[in-house]
């Protein structure tokens, strides 16, 4: 696994951090485990991100921020696990 600066808000709580940086991890672990990310969870995750994130604008801001440094789409990554009908999502780059 590697290690990222994920993009974060000075103004967020720790708790704010805690879950926006859990959201991060589940993009994340769907590129990078060799299982991907249960559908559920990754958009459990994503709920709970919107909540600290509810501006569209912000999280496009936020998603190229975190594509930029990790190479990883969180755009696809949802998409994908909102057409799949499998349980898991397993991402690769590029795809």
């Amino acid at each position: 696994m590697k290690n990222f600066s994920y993009p974060l808000e000075q103004d967020w709580s720790t708790d704010e951090i805690v879950t926006v940086t859990t959201f991060y991890r589940q993009i994340e672990d769907a590129y990078e485990l060799s299982q991907g990310v249960t559908v559920d969870a990754l958009l459990s995750a994503y709920s709970a991100f919107k909540q600290i994130v509810p501006s569209k604008s912000q999280e496009k801001r936020l998603g190229k921020q975190f594509e930029r440094l990790t190479g990883y789409s969180w755009y696809q990554t949802l998409k994908t696990a909102r057409e799949t009908s499998k349980k898991s999502v397993k991402m690769t780059i590029g795809g």
